[in-house]
């Protein structure tokens, strides 16, 4: 578990250290590939909290996602029209409903141990 909070400090430190600019050609782009990427990582860590975790899903689940992103945005650049608004909503949600059920999730699991505890000392 230690070994994603490591590359996640180093990459925070890299992206503050350096000073690398994404051209505003490419701002879409990476927006949504940012968004995809969370999108997975809540879903992992919800996948892992209700224990049904699997890694194929979760790597194949990434690329998947990002690439799609990307595509649906080229393809809207090469159509004129933001059909990367798109994707940023359908991650948006997903995110949204990740987030939900992760904090529904953990709230459950700790009244859950209340209630073991207070049974224990009765």
């Amino acid at each position: 578990m230690w070994l994603p909070v490591l590359f996640l400090i180093v990459g925070v430190l890299l992206g503050l250290l350096t000073d690398i600019r994404v051209p505003e050609e490419y701002a879409n782009y990476l927006s949504i590939a940012v968004l995809a990427a969370f999108d997975t990582l809540l879903g992992g860590l919800r996948a892992h909290l209700e224990e049904k975790f699997d890694q194929k899903v979760f790597v194949t689940g990434f690329f998947f996602n990002v690439t799609l992103a990307a595509f649906l945005a080229f393809l809207g650049v090469q159509l004129g029209i933001d059909l990367y608004l798109a994707a940023v909503f359908a991650f948006g949600v997903r995110l949204f409903q990740n987030i939900a059920l992760i904090r529904r999730y953990l709230i459950d699991r700790g009244r859950i141990k209340k209630n073991k505890e207070k049974n224990q000392r009765k």
